[in-house]
């Protein structure tokens, strides 16, 4: 069954990440590299759009963007647009973690693929592509594009 499938490649996604970044020195898990790494392309977002952005539920970002707090790898300000808002932006320390765990994040994807042929993995990234965009509403934390400005 298609759920069942997603499920265990979830938990080998995530055991091979853990296992990658880990072994090349960093403790981050896959959300919070996501968040670094949305952080990074979009400087001064809030939490509420991060949340969508990386597709996570609006509550449960406070913690993780807590835990990147505590670990000095982002900032958290209040918004000069809205007081109740607070912006994200990657601390001269979360540069570097993200620049230094990126390879072993580009190799842990690729050892989830490994299995398949170029050709192959490229149609499998296709085809989840489809069925997550076509189901996205369906989702607790459903992914929401930034808007266009």
């Amino acid at each position: 069954m298609p759920g069942h499938l997603a499920r265990r490649f979830q938990q080998i996604a995530t055991a091979v990440f853990l296992s990658e970044t880990t072994a090349a020195g960093y403790d981050l898990t896959p959300v919070q590299y996501a968040a670094l790494s949305a952080i990074k392309l979009h400087p001064e977002i809030d939490q509420i759009t991060l949340a969508g952005l990386i597709a996570y539920d609006r509550t449960t970002i406070t913690g993780v963007v807590d835990r990147l707090v505590e670990k000095g790898l982002i900032i958290r300000t209040a918004s000069s647009r809205d007081r109740r808002s607070r912006e994200l932006t990657l601390t001269a320390r979360g540069e570097e973690v993200l620049a230094g765990v990126t390879p072993a994040v580009e190799a842990a994807q690729q050892m989830m693929l490994r299995g398949l042929s170029q050709t192959e993995a490229a149609q499998l990234m296709r085809l989840l592509r489809k069925v997550i965009d076509d189901a996205n509403d369906l989702s607790r934390a459903p992914y929401k594009p930034l808007p266009s400005r």
